[in-house]
């Protein structure tokens, strides 16, 4: 009897001067478990250390996406009982977004299709990141209960004016142009030239080549609608209260306006609050790992917060798309935002260097 083989969820590869991880569930939109990012890591160090490989190049399996985010459901499952899981995955997605960041050699990630929360964590903090005409990119925390995290705060805020403020709290969806805009990737490739660009990169010897691989491919993306609204964004969201972007999208009275506020209407509040309370102390932060840290931090508080369970059974679990959020904007208080900022275990990284 022929024998199957079952390839593992994170595929390391070499091709040529490239080492390539090739995220491998494609039924689950690649999204990240413990098993994964522990494979990551093993394979960044493996890479860092082998004086042939000149790149690292990461892609998703599959024809939807390189990664629609971390595995909640895990989190969501076990976090009552034993939410000693949830924060070591944490822990751990973290200390690989940094490790992403400070990578010794070009890290290079293809962000073709789907491209959310976790996804974001192994692409937009590398050196080249590369969208298609088929990005979707989002970090839709704030509708599921939860905040924006893998270092999202620490990004978002360096995005021109107050789109990273606009995209943190909406969790809108986004393509190729606006990721740009963002700062969130750098270059646009058509997508039916990935392959080529693969075959180029792994001819790479240098860092120089890598980029001029990218170059080689790279065009200018399709406009973005959402572009012509900057002005908008930028005046309503400029608050350091939530309140307050409500009101000045409400008084804004503009079409583009109306839709935000309706959109932040059903967030959850706490979420809301807490991930404009970390995008204002991440943008007068000095370090990726400073903000790192206040997001782990926050994800032990998630771990008794009922939002967050209800947002993943409404998104994930029952798929009703209907949560019902534990409190309203003038009830999500200081102090119940506090406990969102104690961290009584290890830190991350010793000094937050």
């Amino acid at each position: 009897m022929e024998m199957q083989t079952t390839l593992p969820e994170v595929i390391v590869e070499r091709q040529g001067a490239i080492g390539r991880l090739r995220l491998n569930r494609p039924r689950a939109l690649n999204s990240l478990n413990r098993t994964m990012i522990r494979a990551i890591a093993a394979a960044l160090t493996e890479f860092e250390r082998d004086p042939e490989i000149a790149a690292v190049l990461v892609t998703g399996e599959g024809e939807r996406g390189l990664c629609a985010g971390g595995d909640i459901r895990m989190i969501y499952e076990s976090g009552r009982e034993r939410p000693e899981e949830g924060a070591q995955f944490w822990r751990e997605e973290f200390i690989v977004n940094s490790r992403i960041s400070a990578y010794s050699k070009p890290y290079i990630a293809i962000m073709d299709g789907i491209v959310m929360g976790g996804g974001v964590g192994v692409s937009s903090h590398g050196s080249h990141r590369i969208v298609t005409e088929r990005t979707r990119f989002a970090m839709p925390e704030t509708g599921i209960g939860y905040f924006t995290d893998v270092g999202a705060t620490w990004l978002l805020p360096r995005a021109p004016g107050e789109f990273g403020t606009y995209l943190g709290l909406t969790g809108r969806d986004i393509g190729a142009a606006a990721v740009i805009h963002a700062r969130l990737a750098d270059s646009f490739v058509p997508s039916e030239r990935i392959g080529e660009l693969t075959a180029s990169l792994s001819a790479s010897a240098t860092a120089d080549d890598v980029s001029a691989a990218i170059r080689a491919v790279s065009s200018e993306p399709p406009a973005s609608a959402l572009l012509d609204h900057l002005s908008v964004i930028d005046r309503c969201f400029a608050f350091d209260a939530v309140e307050e972007i409500l009101a000045a999208l409400e008084k804004d009275g503009s079409d583009f306006a109306g839709e935000a506020l309706e959109l932040l209407k059903t967030r959850s509040a706490i979420s809301l609050k807490l991930t404009l309370s970390l995008l204002r102390a991440g943008r007068a932060s000095a370090t990726l790992n400073e903000c790192l840290e206040r997001e782990y931090a926050a994800t032990l508080g998630m771990l008794s917060n009922p939002d967050f369970y209800e947002g993943v059974r409404a998104a994930v679990i029952d798929k009703d798309r209907n949560p019902k959020w534990s409190v309203g904007l003038s009830e999500a208080t200081p102090e119940m935002l506090a406990r969102f900022g104690r961290n009584d275990g290890a830190p991350l990284f010793a000094g937050n260097a």
